[in-house]
């Protein structure tokens, strides 16, 4: 479940130090415009001092991609899916609902959702950030086809084509997800549980 006014995960090492301060400044000022002295500043160490943990900004907002995600998962209890426990007894929309209520919560989690506001609007201009973007992607692709031979080996569904139904679907929720943080961004509601709606109709495509 997501936890109401999480806060931001305090830093373990030097690397994460710098992951968010490099989060902030990007925030601030946008990912293009922050130097490697800046961050080296604002953590407040060296310059040389900062090449001795990272090369480059790039890799800076690679490993910010993963200790971002690792910690967001741990603040709102996203773990390892026990698909034997989260599939039996259960209605093909309540599993659907279940896994993507877990991962909006794990990408809603406020540092999680700063670092996407950021490469999101970067990713157009900045190949590392649109790197990060499709990453995401593929990892979110590759879950939902686990997740769909696990429901097809239960009887829960009959694809004629899991690895297709898989795509469908992730894309689905990914622009669903998209379109909902557009839409706070300008300071606006979903008239309607867009997701659930979503996620009813896929499945009646799919019972048996």
């Amino acid at each position: 479940m997501k936890k109401d006014n999480a806060t931001k995960t305090a830093p373990k090492s030097r690397k994460e130090e710098i992951v968010y301060a490099t989060l902030t400044l990007a925030a601030e000022k946008g990912l293009g415009a922050v130097s490697m002295q800046q961050i080296a500043d604002r953590v407040g160490i060296t310059k040389a001092s900062l090449y001795n943990h990272f090369s480059s900004r790039d890799e800076i907002v690679d490993a910010m991609y993963e200790i971002l995600r690792e910690a967001s998962k741990n603040n709102t209890g996203v773990g390892e899916a026990d698909y034997d426990k989260l599939i039996s007894g259960r209605s093909l929309p309540e599993v659907l609902k279940d896994v993507t209520g877990s991962y909006r919560d794990m990408i809603s989690d406020p540092q999680m959702k700063l670092f996407y506001t950021v490469i999101m609007s970067e990713r157009s201009i900045n190949p590392a950030a649109a790197e990060i973007m499709v990453r995401e992607t593929k990892t979110m692709i590759g879950a939902t086809k686990i997740l769909f031979y696990a429901l097809q080996a239960k009887g829960v569904v009959k694809f004629e084509d899991p690895d297709a139904a898989a795509f469908s679907f992730a894309m689905g929720v990914h622009s669903i997800l998209n379109y909902e943080m557009d839409l706070i961004q300008v300071g606006e509601k979903p008239e309607k549980d867009m997701m659930g709606d979503y996620i009813d109709e896929f499945c009646r495509a799919y019972f048996l």
